[in-house]
């Protein structure tokens, strides 16, 4: 069974507030998946602690994938990078974004990996994000 998200699902698993430009232009993975949406939205709640931007906004998250696990729970595969290898929160943020998503129903594991290919740069950002930045492209 294939699943789609319509218009109206993405508004009830956003609220009004859903603007196709905070979607980062970059990102990969399991888009047609149930939770995806949920995923997201828990991401949005994550922020860089020096930049005023969410992280899923700010295109730091470059793929999602989702499994399926026969206990009837989806394991999800996060690959994401941070805006400098410097970054003083490297080692904290993987743990951010699995608090973020493991709270959520039907979440089985949640693995986390910071990759640094391809090097994150500001045309990873969503369009919201850039304006926010004052980042005009």
């Amino acid at each position: 069974m294939q699943h789609v998200a319509d218009e109206q699902m993405v508004r009830n698993a956003f609220g009004d507030d859903y603007d196709e430009l905070a979607e980062p232009p970059h990102i990969t993975g399991s888009k047609d998946h149930p939770l995806w949406l949920a995923i997201v939205k828990a991401l949005r709640e994550v922020y860089d602690p020096e930049i005023p931007v969410n992280i899923y906004e700010l295109g730091l998250i470059y793929s999602m994938v989702i499994t399926d696990a026969p206990d009837g729970t989806s394991d999800i595969d996060v690959k994401m990078t941070l805006t400098s290898p410097g970054c003083p929160v490297a080692q904290e943020m993987p743990g951010m974004v699995q608090g973020a998503i493991f709270p959520l129903t039907g979440v089985g594991q949640v693995d986390v990996e910071i990759v640094w290919e391809p090097t994150w740069d500001p045309s990873f950002m969503a369009e919201t994000a850039k304006l926010q930045l004052n980042m005009f492209t």
